[in-house]
């Protein structure tokens, strides 16, 4: 039976909203050892407020992500994100939307930052990523925001497009530290990192939550433009992300607490180039990598002017994908989308 996009939209809104399943059984989780995040520990080391300074020198002329503007954001320069010196947030809120180990019993403590360095054409969140939306603050307030997520009970701190505020961000974390922040940072990335930020991150990030787009140079300069080394890119910031957190671990509960989450959305017409990605996953990580293969492709944005991501994802690309991350060998797959698998296969 042909699943129609509006039923698969359907089932996949209702999957990803069923109860959180209890994940102690997990093999490979649970981290039953005393655990605190890993900026107190760089502050003990009293590493901290110099890994600020450094992050901050960077702003005089901006080479944040790999696009390297060059830009003095600190005199009220713009460069591709658009972004000003001081950060923008649209939103901060216990999310429950994102995987099941981050969201845990109270939600991820998710702060959406407006701008992007990647502006992809068929971007989800476009009024935030490519129209700036959103309130202009200073790193205290960030902090703020911090804290009162921890106060709500959100397991983590989700920073949601994170690189081009990336020093503000560790500057309001340490401010948030001093006030007693305690849980883990999730560093939410389109996977567009540069390496030497990446070593800045070393020691502060506990949680990285990357995403991988594609695999073809071609297919990353057409949907993001300019970004034509977006594969290359990534796959080294997955290496090293890899070598920071290792495997994701969680405590009793199933909440996670270090590790790396990779993400994967499924494309139209095999665009996002998902078996070279997940046997590239096997080769160069570990194969019980959390990887999230999603589902939930949707037409926004401009995706309308480009015909090969022009609707939505059939029934048999999704399948198609989960095969190919089974047979390459990938153990530790999203509990939805093994969910989301199941039912499709029952149709």
């Amino acid at each position: 039976m042909r699943l129609t996009r509006r039923d698969f939209i359907k089932h996949a809104c209702y999957l990803g909203s069923l109860a959180i399943l209890p994940l102690s059984a997990r093999r490979g989780w649970g981290d039953r050892e005393p655990w605190r995040p890993s900026y107190r520990t760089l502050e003990a080391e009293g590493k901290f407020a110099g890994r600020i300074d450094r992050a901050y020198a960077i702003f005089e002329e901006c080479e944040l992500c790999p696009r390297r503007c060059g830009v003095n954001r600190s005199k009220g320069e713009r460069g591709f994100c658009r972004a000003p010196l001081r950060p923008v947030v649209f939103s901060a809120h216990p999310h429950f939307g994102e995987e099941t180990p981050l969201v845990g019993h109270n939600g991820s403590g998710t702060i959406f930052f407006s701008n992007c360095n990647l502006r992809c054409v068929f971007c989800q969140n476009w009024p935030i990523s490519h129209r700036g939306e959103g309130r202009e603050m200073d790193d205290a307030q960030v902090a703020r925001i911090m804290l009162k997520l921890q106060r709500r009970g959100c397991h983590n701190i989700n920073l949601v497009t994170p690189t081009h505020v990336m020093p503000n961000i560790l500057n309001a974390a340490r401010i948030a530290m001093k006030e007693g922040l305690r849980i883990p940072l999730v560093y939410n990335t389109s996977g567009y990192e540069r390496l030497t930020i990446l070593h800045l991150l070393d020691g502060v990030v506990d949680i990285y939550l990357p995403d991988m787009k594609y695999m073809d140079p071609e297919q990353a300069a057409t949907y993001s433009p300019g970004a034509s080394d977006y594969p290359e890119v990534a796959m080294d910031a997955l290496v090293e992300m890899n070598r920071q957190v290792g495997v994701l671990k969680t405590d009793e509960e199933g909440i996670a607490r270090r590790g790396l989450i990779v993400r994967h959305l499924v494309m139209p017409n095999r665009v996002a180039g998902t078996e070279k990605l997940v046997q590239w996953i096997a080769r160069e990580l570990p194969r019980s990598t959390y990887v999230n293969i999603m589902p939930q492709y949707r037409v926004e944005y401009r995706a309308y002017e480009y015909p090969r991501i022009a609707r939505g994802i059939t029934r048999e690309e999704f399948l198609e994908a989960i095969s190919w991350a089974e047979e390459a060998g990938l153990t530790n797959l999203d509990d939805r989308s093994l969910m989301m698998r199941d039912f499709l296969r029952r149709r």
